[in-house]
């Protein structure tokens, strides 16, 4: 995305034989079109975040993670021990071998019941009582199997799986910690679906909508990226009125994290403006500057600068006349300007 503006410094620089000399790459500064619009701060966050929390309360027996692991959807990340779902368990399995028990002894007399009935040897109250006796048998037997499968169900909660493939972001508990249900146990991310949010003053949305193109810029990777979708949010903020837009990012943008701070361009329009390569700035405390070529004198000159854009570029709002010559390598122009000056000159 900056190559092309960098290379027609380039080949500037290489056309004048007057430079040639110089150890540095050089640039006359001249007007270009460039993007013009709205910019705003802006942070990074993941499209898939999510805070793995306990169901059950127990004691933690293994973590298998730690921040910053890679970790495999469905991978164990934490082991709970939670004795009290053991005995539960073995509970259950309990009344339902005693519920089965009662349903056959049930059974049997229901159909004994049955016989003597049809022999006319007991009342119709009496087989009446034995078939209530045997269905009450019959359901409670399902409540205990259903039991079974329920604290089954619990106790598989003692171990916890990673729900998607990404990065350990936070890890919140120790082994030999006890934890309850509801305490965050580990927190992840996917760095492969990143993106951006920006709040907009309502005033802009309609500016923004119309923007063709719109490019983030990470300052502390010195990282322009075109956004690959823009997202306006049906919702804006009470207090500040202001709308959220979700800027996609590329997949996989290496060195790019949730938390990190950026600035969004929203294009809409463009204008003839005097610009150079924003590598060609220096940059020292409170002072801006670039170095200026005449001849072979090397002088470093303080400039005022407007709003940078994804070509790499930065308007010049004051200290730079077109057709002035600067050095595009700050750092070999400063080694250049201290050298000691040549025998009689």
């Amino acid at each position: 995305m900056r190559k092309p503006a960098r290379l027609l410094f380039l080949a500037l620089s290489l056309a004048t034989p007057a430079w040639a000399a110089l150890p540095f790459a050089v640039a006359p500064v001249g007007y270009q079109m460039i993007d013009t619009g709205y910019s705003t701060e802006a942070t990074v966050e993941a499209v898939k975040q999510s805070t793995v929390s306990a169901q059950v309360a127990g004691r933690v027996a293994a973590v298998n993670f730690d921040a910053g692991d890679h970790v495999k959807a469905g991978s164990v990340i934490v082991r709970l021990s939670a004795q009290e779902l053991g005995a539960a368990v073995a509970g259950s399995q309990a009344q339902v071998a005693q519920a089965d028990a009662n349903l056959a002894n049930a059974r049997a007399n229901y159909e004994r019941q049955q016989q003597l009935f049809q022999q006319k040897f007991i009342s119709q109250a009496a087989l009446d009582r034995a078939t209530a006796e045997y269905r009450a048998a019959e359901a409670a037997a399902r409540a205990a199997r259903a039991g079974v499968g329920q604290t089954a169900a619990v106790s598989s909660y003692t171990t916890i799986t990673a729900p998607f493939s990404g990065v350990v972001a936070v890890r919140h508990v120790e082994p030999g910690e006890s934890v309850t249900p509801g305490q965050p146990l580990m927190t992840g991310f996917d760095p492969r679906d990143m993106r951006v949010v920006a709040s907009i003053p309502q005033y802009k949305l309609a500016e923004i909508k119309a923007a063709p193109r719109v490019a983030v810029e990470i300052p502390s990777l010195n990282k322009w990226i075109d956004a690959t979708g823009v997202t306006v949010l049906p919702s804006a903020d009470i207090a500040t009125h202001t709308v959220k837009v979700r800027l996609d990012l590329p997949a996989s943008v290496e060195g790019v994290i949730p938390g990190m701070f950026a600035r969004a361009h929203f294009a809409t329009g463009s204008a003839r403006k005097l610009a150079i390569p924003a590598d060609a700035v220096v940059r020292r405390s409170e002072v801006t500057a670039v170095y200026v070529v005449q001849d072979e004198r090397v002088s470093l000159r303080q400039i005022r600068l407007g709003t940078p854009n994804a070509r790499g570029e930065v308007e010049v709002l004051a200290g730079l006349n077109p057709g002035e010559v600067i050095a595009l390598d700050p750092v070999k122009a400063g080694i250049y300007a201290k050298r000691p000056a040549p025998a009689g000159k």
